[in-house]
């Protein structure tokens, strides 16, 4: 199983690189984190936020693999507690298929997205740097690992 983020957005500053490369790099391969960075639309002209994520979800689409489980990221989306989340990270390894993270743009996600995912899943309340919430999530996938092994990375 791969966990996969798709995120629209590049050109991070180095301190989000490092953060999300460090939690990346303790996964361990049969959790392996990949980014997948889309850059995004410019809102040249008379482009209307909705044209722009029209033409993100395009790509945003295209670039989810066949079969993957799809996870949007979305203010509106379930709250889960990181042991949730673990729970479900030992159900997705055990079916095998990829599991995809999708961070919108600046104007969040097009309607299309959200319909193509299996679960809206909300990180925080609050309104989060796009960048910030790649190292964020990159954190909780691993938390959530380190629980399922009992290492003593997480306290509870």
């Amino acid at each position: 199983m791969k966990l996969i983020i798709i995120a629209v957005g590049h050109k991070m500053p180095g301190w989000i690189e490092d953060g999300f490369g460090e939690y990346q790099k303790r996964l361990p391969r049969e959790f392996a984190l990949t980014l997948v960075e889309l850059k995004p639309d410019k809102r040249a002209g008379s482009k209307t936020p909705q044209q722009v994520m029209a033409e993100e979800a395009e790509r945003i689409l295209a670039a989810v693999p066949q079969g993957a489980r799809v996870l949007a990221l979305d203010e509106r989306g379930a709250n889960w507690t990181t042991m949730q989340l673990a729970d479900r990270m030992k159900a997705w390894h055990t079916d095998g298929r990829d599991t995809v993270f999708i961070i919108g743009g600046t104007d969040g996600l097009d309607p299309s997205v959200k319909q193509r995912a299996d679960q809206l899943l909300q990180l925080s309340a609050m309104t989060l740097p796009h960048g910030m919430v790649r190292v964020l999530l990159a954190e909780q996938l691993y938390r959530a690992y380190s629980i399922l092994h009992n290492h003593p990375y997480h306290r509870e």
